[in-house]
């Protein structure tokens, strides 16, 4: 049994309580080193994972072989659900990006207790449907939303809300461009335009967010 509790968010904010106690007693916890892979795409997966401290660089490889990031995962935080219900080939690699501590939840131990209480099938049934809505949402926003909105969304996704002062993002103008699917190039004249109206710090090493109400605005062009 894991030593802590599985959030009671995101991907988990609409599974009972029921549902939540039978995946917390299942739970095992995993330490992880920075830079340690915890799995890689293409491997086997059966699975599902909750970040307790630290954070987990979510990323793919495209056929060019180029290195494309999908997402960090924080404290918090779930992924590999799809391999909960369904195991399979993992889509996507995950690298912890610090020491880090990560909650494995087997699928094969979460059938055997769904094999003894039926009931709670309904509520796997629906956080799948809730996996399969988020999965839409993240394709079409890689198609059709143009790259300045896909870069506001991501850097303020990645941007962990200030407190006292104002936290710099330290990922390069290359990985950035990774994160949304463009060119360095493109991201590079982006980050330009929004340095010269105030948005955006940027330096060698990452960018700082200065108008984060104005980036959102930016993210959202639909509330224009």
């Amino acid at each position: 049994m894991g030593q802590t509790d599985l959030p009671d968010a995101g991907f988990l904010s609409g599974a009972s309580t029921e549902l939540r106690k039978m995946l917390r007693e299942q739970a095992t916890e995993i330490p992880l080193q920075a830079g340690e892979v915890l799995f890689e795409q293409g491997d086997k997966g059966d699975a599902l994972f909750a970040v307790v401290a630290g954070s987990l660089e979510i990323s793919v490889l495209a056929q060019n072989g180029r290195k494309l990031g999908l997402a960090v995962m924080r404290q918090g935080e779930l992924f590999g659900e799809i391999a909960l219900f369904d195991p399979g080939d993992r889509t996507a690699t995950a690298t912890a990006l610090e020491p880090s501590n990560v909650l494995r939840v087997r699928n094969t131990d979460v059938l055997d207790q769904i094999r003894k209480e039926p009931e709670l099938a309904v509520d796997m049934i629906h956080l799948a449907g809730q996996r399969m809505r988020w999965m839409g949402r993240q394709v079409n926003e890689q198609v059709f939303l143009p790259m300045p909105t896909r870069l506001a969304r991501k850097v303020l996704y990645l941007s962990p809300e200030p407190t006292n002062s104002l936290k710099k993002l330290k990922l390069s103008q290359t990985e950035l461009a990774e994160f949304v699917g463009a060119t360095r190039e493109a991201v590079s004249k982006t980050l330009a335009v929004w340095k010269r109206i105030g948005l955006v710090e940027v330096s060698r090493d990452g960018l700082t967010v200065l108008d984060r109400a104005a980036l959102t605005v930016l993210a959202d062009p639909d509330q224009i």
